[in-house]
């Protein structure tokens, strides 16, 4: 087989822990004190030497984005499990208050997005299929169930509606705010059996 036919090796198992471990951190480390942290409080956060972090990350952007990518595809990721563990409603419930918790990452690498190189359309673009894939597939579980009414939202209005809550700016308490348009928002659609 030629060099460039090989197929590609497995990371590691210690390597993909420290991968994991350093998205956590720089998640964590993002929410807590913005994207300005240092790449060495990170590393130091996960256990791991900066070396390991470059190795993972080559540069800041790299790491900001892939935390983005994977707040999105875990957000994504749990959708399927509500809706094959969870009644119809409730299923939607929980995933658009995870949506909320989702949406204070983004508001902190939104601004990240700003200072990157390169342009991040994509990035966002296909995320926006991904979550709308998501709701979707609960909206119409929902309905499918009774709990909705018939064509009484476009999922994407949910999403649309909690978003423009946090981006309100509706000072510290956007969150709890944002949480409660959920309710006020499935109340609104419901069929109210």
């Amino acid at each position: 087989m030629a060099p460039d036919s090989a197929p590609a090796r497995k990371p590691r198992i210690d390597a993909e822990r420290n991968r994991q471990r350093l998205l956590e951190a720089a998640r964590a480390a993002f929410s807590d004190g913005g994207v300005s942290v240092s790449l060495e409080e990170i590393a130091r956060s996960a256990g791991v030497g900066i070396g390991t972090l470059y190795r993972h990350f080559p540069t800041r952007d790299a790491l900001i984005a892939e935390v983005y990518r994977t707040e999105v595809q875990k957000l994504c990721d749990t959708a399927q499990d509500l809706a094959h563990s969870r009644p119809p409603l409730d299923a939607l419930r929980t995933w658009l208050l995870l949506f909320v918790d989702y949406l204070s990452t983004k508001l902190i690498l939104v601004e990240a997005f700003k200072s990157m190189v390169g342009d991040t359309s994509r990035l966002t673009a296909g995320s926006g299929d991904l979550l709308s894939s998501a709701v979707t597939l609960l909206v119409d579980r929902a309905v499918k169930s009774g709990d909705l009414a018939p064509n009484g939202i476009d999922p994407i209005d949910l999403l649309r509606a909690l978003t423009g809550v946090a981006m309100a700016g509706a000072g510290p308490d956007w969150h709890l705010a944002a949480a409660r348009m959920v309710d006020v928002l499935l109340r609104g659609v419901s069929r109210g059996r």
